[in-house]
């Protein structure tokens, strides 16, 4: 019975991590991601008064969608 349950449970755990295998956005995917629909704020105006609050809150420029920002740490 012991070695019957622990097989079941290696099945659950290979199950559960094959399921996050897939995770991220694929190239080919990128397109639809790329809409103008699916930003998180399509108004060019808000996007520059957003930045203008960012700047002067954190006295840097840029790094929206990369990692690091104005004070050179990555």
């Amino acid at each position: 019975m012991h070695k019957y349950m622990s097989r079941i449970g290696l099945l659950v755990v290979i199950a559960f991590t094959a399921g996050c295998s897939s995770l991220g956005v694929e190239p080919w995917e990128r397109d639809v991601l790329a809409k103008e629909e699916m930003q998180l704020v399509t108004d060019p105006v808000e996007a520059g008064i957003d930045d203008h609050i960012y700047f002067s809150k954190e006295a840097s420029s840029g790094g929206r969608g990369f990692g690091g920002g104005g004070c050179g740490c990555n």
